[in-house]
């Protein structure tokens, strides 16, 4: 499960810096929605971070908190 979470949020970085270059090549002007698009992959990531957080939790405080 961690392996498959630690996946999932290079998996979401690699495709937000994919989507930024394609952003950036198609409106090389400054255009709010371009600027709303890079901001909404950049929240995919945040998600994925999150998600993968929850899951090391999951995993990892059962063994915590049976040490303490």
């Amino acid at each position: 499960m961690i392996v498959t979470a630690i996946t999932m949020v290079w998996v979401a970085e690699g495709l937000n810096t994919a989507l930024e270059f394609v952003v950036d090549i198609a409106s090389p002007q400054k255009q709010r929605l371009a600027g709303w698009a890079k901001d909404v992959a950049a929240a995919a990531v945040l998600m994925a971070s999150i998600g993968a957080s929850v899951i090391g939790f999951l995993v990892f405080l059962p063994r915590l908190m049976a040490r303490f």
